[in-house]
Order: structure tokens, then sequence, then C-alpha cells
């Protein structure tokens, strides 16, 4: 399976992945801002857009999910007990989905959200806001349908994937580079926890120096109801 990020600016990341030989692709968390760009991207490629894909419903921006997939027809995934409206195709951990020869797994992994899926392809897994790459450690559990615990306890799932696989996240800092599975879990301090009470310091801690989501009003809403607001103050 190929891959490639898609977002030349912002924290938020965006993959194209696809089967060279067939040339099937899908998109993983598009940002709403950026469709345009993405779409040109698949034509040049000259690839055929079988899904989309959201790791989660997210709060800090508006998906390109239900937009892209109403443009051009191609499904809509999302974990089958997601609130999110326009999915056109639900999957859970029995769900395989293809692309060419490529098969598409997937893991339910609560915590950032109730929805939080990790995708798994034989060679990437995406994580969406469920983990992030080194001490950026894993999502805030403090936004609507985060748990702490739910999220502790989903950690271990990730024992049961491949350390070879490359961990691609929902976002990073710039100059973040991705790594192993593996490198993870030497180098990410909540991988490295071995009890639940260092975990909810560490969530308490960060959050407090992240503050406020500054876009969860407009985007989180846009998310649930499949709809684009007339007004996007950002944009």
């Amino acid at each position: 399976m190929q891959m490639l990020q898609l977002n030349d600016s912002g924290w938020a990341k965006t993959y194209l992945i696809y089967d060279e030989s067939s040339r099937k692709s899908a998109i993983i968390d598009p940002v709403y801002d950026y469709v345009g760009n993405y779409m040109e991207k698949i034509s040049d490629m000259n690839l055929d857009l079988e899904m989309c894909i959201a790791t989660h419903t997210h709060a800090d921006h508006i998906t390109g999910c239900f937009t892209i997939a109403e443009n051009t027809g191609c499904d809509y995934v999302m974990w089958h007990s997601t609130p999110s409206l326009g999915v056109t195709k639900y999957v859970d951990e029995n769900s395989v989905l293809k692309l060419g020869s490529q098969e598409i797994n997937f893991y339910h992994v609560p915590g950032h959200t109730e929805d939080s899926m990790l995708i798994v392809t034989s060679e990437h897994v995406f994580t969406g806001d469920f983990l992030f790459t080194g001490e950026g450690g894993v999502g805030r559990d403090d936004l609507p349908s985060g748990r702490l615990k739910a999220h502790w306890d989903s950690l271990q799932v990730m024992s049961n994937l491949s350390g070879d696989l490359l961990v691609c996240t929902g976002h990073e800092a710039p100059g973040v580079e991705m790594q192993t599975l593996s490198w993870n879990n030497e180098h990410n301090p909540v991988l490295k926890m071995t009890n639940y009470e260092d975990y909810v310091k560490w969530q308490k801690d960060t959050v407090s120096q992240l503050g406020h989501v500054s876009k969860i009003k407009v985007a989180l809403p846009a998310n649930i109801f499949a709809e684009v607001p007339d007004e996007i103050p950002w944009l």
C-alpha cells in the first residue's frame, strides 16, 4: 500500500493511500478547507477514489468526508457507533475493506472520542488523535465523548499490532517525523506507562497546557450533522 500525507500547512494530517497496480485509493481524515487540493491531487495521480475515512468525529476542523462523498459517490467510512451523519459504510473489527489487492482492517479504540478507530494496512497504522508520535503522547480526553479510562484500556490494542507498522497520526507539530510502532513503544511516554494514575496525571497536565479548542463550536456540529455551515470563521 502506498501512502502520501497531503497537507502542506497546519498540524492536522490527511493521508492518501492507494494500490499502485489497480490505482484504487482512499483518503483518511480529509480537512474541508483543502478538499479542492485533494481532488486535484487524486486526478493528477490518475487514482480512482473508492472511499474517504474518518478516524473519529473531529472537534477541531470540519471533515471533508461528507463533501467528498457527495461530490464523487465514494463511500464515507466510520466506526459503526459514530454519531456522525452522512456515513455510507460502517465498519467494525470484523470488517475488511479492499483497495485492489490491498486490505484495510479496523480496531475500536475509544477514549479521545467514543468512535475513535485505528485504520491498519500492511505497512501503516493510522491513529487519528488516539496516539501521537513520541513526546506527543496521545490525544486529549476532555472533549465530548472522551473518556480517560476507556483511552487507557484501549492502549492495549497496540500490543496486538506489528511493531514494524509506521504510525501515521492525526496531528503533529511541524518537523515531527513519522516513526514505527516499535519506536513509539520506546519513546512515547504514555505507551511506557504502567499504571492508570500516571496516565490521568499526564492528561490533566497536558490539557491545562493546551487550553480551549477554538473551532469546536463550528466544527463539531458540522461533523455530526454532515452540514457545512454558511459561514466558516477561519475561511
